[in-house]
């Protein structure tokens, strides 16, 4: 018994054993011979999601009707994982053919370009337009553009002149804060796009930093080796196929993820592509929704464009905190920028299956796309077109100097002096005055923001820009006028002027006896129409000042005394008096707007000098920087800072030019800088520093220090009409998710303006009207069937045309300027060798000529170069007795305010539904003499 129970454990031990040994053996093949193929295996099953784009959210009108929705398109994908390594140049040359032959555009996104044979970045090309878009000098470096941008900020009263000298990250939060996105890093000072560039060349195996003064051409042949494309290709050919290969290169290690090549492709091509598919493996067509605008042009700078992430300040906002893909596209201005979280909404997802090199396995799963909410707008789109299409109508008519007819009326759109060739850009804002809804926004140029849907080509964005990139007035179809552009308001400022006087006690009643100019010293200011024509207005009360729009009344209200009696007013008035009430219209603050909004300041004149001290140390940081011929900013930072601050101690003073020439002689300035800096510091610095009587005579009519946007003054005039209330402006009525579930009404806001006497405000009303039954704008007006209040003003702009080629231009006047031209070119060209920096070619033939010609100011040199034409204003509310809509036009160097009413009269024709045709009235002939 105890035998057979032995027996019987040792065959269980035996069988154990041999399980066992099988298990180890099992166990050693696993681990030792197949380890690593298992364990390739193991880490090969790894899971993923694919991003489906949700449909963006359509924008609409007060109404309901489409501004920006979107459309089915075809779009060209290749994966990788599904492409040979062998066959990848071959489908990418197969591809880009079959795009090209059709006419389809594709994402060409390397950043080296070939032009007539010549290689170049467009890394590089990208900051010039940056800068030229923003009238940088193109010689500035990222530190200098930054402070430039700051300075103009400062300058224009959007920022404190304080501002410049805090912390550079904190004055970045702050611009950023203020709508401006400099595309700089400030903690290295490079342009965004330089930093873009050395990350791009170093993904080759390129050390920019170490291989400094690596070119683009030489770029162009380390990356075609980096490929190891064969040598067949022509650099034409090899560089089609790096736009593929980079596209792909740029997903890292998600190559499961399809790389998008083309978008909106034709039927023709997706037809060839299907035809071609054993050629073209891994190749594939997908319908996907593309951002569409039907009415073209329409509302393109309310609602903005699109564009791939790309600044500073967009990866971090975007893809560092919401999780973006730096791919994505994002709204870029406008309303697509405003509410680019709301019109996005909540991408889907294929959940996929991968190996370790993200090869795609199978798909799993799938979760929908959740739409974007859509946005309505408080526009009245057919009030947007009329109001656009009457802009740009009479834009070309001033510039042609003929007639503009519309059903609504005629005028004649020239002087008898001369025509207004340079009226080539506007804006025109209408607003609900009773709630600040915008009901129409218009600025001319504009542009088509399906340009931008799918990228826009080198090609489209070039004819974006100003043609002459020096003159800050030029077209710029990206630039937004009318919420964008703070210059003087002339004679529309008047308002405020004259409300001033009625809340200090003066009746409306008191006439001031128009005796055409007033002595200042040995200056004059004169009434426009001394100006004209020696003319005066005689015994003028606040409505006849307001109809005529008489000078010399409100000169005599902004000091509180009577010129033409030479007495007091039987009032106490000043100057702060009239700024008190124009920051209580709003003209010191933005208006509440939801698209970018740059705003006009209300002047200070306790800081005019302090102001004036601080732009002058700014400028000359920048221009001082190698100009001192025995220290540079960097070599001795502190007697860098001494001898500015030296320079701006003697704006006080104000010393003459010749004083000053031989001040900076002794600080030890170069003698080609001298003439330079002394003008900048004499003529725009010293001789505007400190506040006089004259500066409150041209802050009462609109000019001097005041500067503000036709959005702003939009409100004002709301403000004026509506019974005193400053209204909060909305262009966005309410956000509505796509299901309609959730809705959220913007809410409207207004501040009561704390007034002594609410019927002052009527006083000003009925002088409005009567500049359109009697005065200034009565031709535009006299037959028009509703009663409207209006006001002309024109406002001069100072200084000359920049030309578009500097160099050029001195070139051409070099006799005029007494020195001949061989040596200029020998000193410029001696100068530009021993400069440290590289500056623009004008920069040494300026300072060559200077130096050549001690004598010779800036003035003198820019003395044939074209000067300004004035801003025309008008601004309008209707109906008179129940005001429900405030007009206004800004035109840039239109000559007379009065050629802003046509389009005025148009844009309440339109709002008031009127259907007779008024063409055949009476036509302005007068030439427009008025301000």
């Amino acid at each position: 018994m105890m035998q057979k129970q032995s027996d019987r454990f040792d065959i269980l031990k035996t069988v154990l054993m041999c399980i066992f040994a099988v298990l180890v053996i099992r166990l050693s093949f696993m681990t030792i011979v197949k380890g690593d193929d298992y364990f390739k295996q193991a880490q090969d099953k790894v899971f993923r999601k694919i991003t489906v784009q949700a449909p963006r959210g359509e924008i609409k009108d007060r109404y309901g009707r489409l501004i920006a929705g979107n459309r089915p398109s075809f779009t060209v994908q290749i994966s990788k994982n599904e492409v040979a390594k062998d066959n990848m140049n071959s489908i990418a040359l197969g591809i880009i053919g079959i795009l090209e032959k059709n006419g389809d555009k594709y994402a060409d996104e390397f950043p080296i370009e070939l032009v007539n044979g010549k290689f170049s970045f467009t890394f590089d090309r990208k900051i010039r337009e940056w800068k030229a878009e923003n009238a940088i000098p193109k010689s500035y470096t990222a530190k200098e553009s930054f402070y430039y941008i700051v300075d103009s900020l400062i300058a224009s009263g959007a920022i404190s002149p304080e501002s410049r000298n805090i912390d550079k990250f904190e004055l970045q939060k702050l611009l950023n804060e203020n709508g401006y996105y400099p595309p700089i890093y400030v903690s290295q000072w490079l342009f965004a796009e330089q930093v873009r560039k050395k990350e791009w060349l170093y993904g080759y195996d390129i050390d920019i930093e170490k291989e400094k003064g690596i070119d683009a051409n030489e770029a162009f042949k380390r990356i075609r080796k980096y490929y190891e494309l064969p040598s067949e290709y022509n650099d034409a050919d090899a560089r089609k196929v790096m736009i593929i290969r980079d596209l792909v290169k740029s997903k890292g290690y998600l190559q499961y993820q399809p790389v998008e090549v083309a978008y909106d492709v034709s039927q023709k091509t997706v037809a060839e592509i299907e035809e071609k598919s054993m050629e073209l493996t891994g190749v594939s067509v997908e319908v996907k929704p593309v951002r569409y605008y039907p009415n073209g042009n329409v509302a393109s700078h309310i609602l903005g464009y699109m564009g791939k992430i790309s600044l500073p300040y967009e990866i971090e906002k975007y893809v560092d905190e919401k999780g973006y893909s730096k791919s994505d596209t994002i709204g870029k201005s406008g309303i697509e920028k405003q509410y680019e979280e709301s019109l996005k909404g909540e991408n889907g997802y294929k959940r996929v299956q991968v190996d370790a090199a993200g090869r795609l396995i199978k798909r799993l799963e799938m979760k929908d796309p959740v739409p974007g909410d859509s946005v309505y707008l408080t526009i009245d789109l057919e009030l947007q077109k009329k109001a656009e299409e009457s802009l740009k109508t009479v834009l070309s008519t001033i510039r042609q100097g003929g007639v503009y007819t519309s059903k609504w009326g005629s005028s004649r759109l020239r002087d008898s002096k001369r025509v207004y060739s340079k009226a080539t850009s506007g804006a025109v804002v209408a607003l609900d005055v009773k709630t600040g809804d915008v009901l129409a926004l218009a600025s001319y140029p504009d542009f088509d923001p399906n340009l931008f849907a799918t990228g826009i080509s080198s090609e489209d964005m070039a004819k974006l820009l100003p043609e002459n990139k020096n003159d800050p007035l030029a077209p710029r179809p990206l630039y937004n006028v009318a919420t964008m552009t703070t210059v003087q308001p002339g004679s529309v400022f008047k308002m405020v002027t004259g409300l001033a006087g009625l809340e200090k006690g003066l009746s409306p009643n008191y006439r001031i006896t128009d005796r055409g100019y007033i002595m200042l010293g040995n200056r004059s200011f004169g009434c426009w129409l001394w100006n004209e024509r020696k003319g005066s207005h005689g015994p003028t009360d606040l409505y006849k000042a307001l109809e005529v729009s008489c000078n010399y009344y409100f000169y005599s209200l902004s000091v509180g005394f009577d010129y033409g009696a030479n007495k007091p007013l039987p009032v106490q008035m000043g100057i702060e008096d009239i700024l008190y009430f124009a920051k209580l219209l709003g003209l010191d603050e933005k208006t509440g707007i939801q698209i970018e909004e740059f705003s006009g300041k209300v002047p200070n004149p306790a800081d005019k000098l302090k102001t004036t001290k601080l732009m002058l140390e700014s400028t000359l940081e920048i221009k001082l920087e190698n100009a001192f011929a025995d220290i540079t900013s960097e070599s001795d930072p502190d007697e860098y800072k001494k001898r500015i601050d030296t320079m701006v101690s003697w704006a006080e003073e104000n010393p003459s030019r010749g004083e000053i020439i031989k001040r900076l002689g002794g600080l030890k300035v170069k003698e080609e800088s001298v003439n330079e800096i002394t003008d900048i510091m004499k003529y725009n610095y010293f001789s505007q520093a400190k506040w006089s009587t004259g500066d409150s005579f041209n802050i009462s009519i609109g000019q001097g220090e005041n500067s503000y946007s036709p959005i702003q003054m939009a409100n004002y005039i709301s403000a004026l009409t509506n019974g005193g209330y400053k209204n909060k402006v909305t262009v966005v009525d309410k956000i509505e998710s796509y299901d309609k579930l959730n809705i959220e009404k913007i809410k409207r806001a207004s501040v009561k303006i704390p007034l002594d006497d609410a019927e002052n405000l009527e006083h000003i009303k009925k002088g409005m009207k009567k500049v359109t039954e009697e005065g200034t704008a009565s031709s535009t007006f006299g037959n028009f069937p509703v009663e409207v209040g209006g006001k002309t003003g024109t406002a001069q702009k100072s200084g000359r045309v920049p030309a578009a080629d500097e160099a050029q231009y001195l070139l051409s006047h070099l006799s005029s300027f007494g020195v001949g031209k061989d040596e200029v070119m020998k000193l410029a060209d001696s100068m530009e060798k021993k400069s440290e920096e590289k500056l623009d070619r004008d920069y040494y033939l300026r300072a060559a000529i200077q130096k050549l010609n001690p004598k010779i100011k800036t003035s003198d040199i820019n003395r044939f170069k074209d000067t300004y034409d004035n801003f025309a204003w008008f601004v309008s509310f209707a109906p008179y007795d129940k005001p429900e809509i405030a007009v206004v036009v800004l035109i840039f160097q239109g000559g007379h305010g009065g050629y802003g009413g046509p389009i005025a009269r148009d844009v309440i024709g339109q709002y008031m539904g009127l259907e007779t045709d008024y063409s055949q009235e009476k036509i302005d002939y007068s030439g427009g003499l008025t301000q």
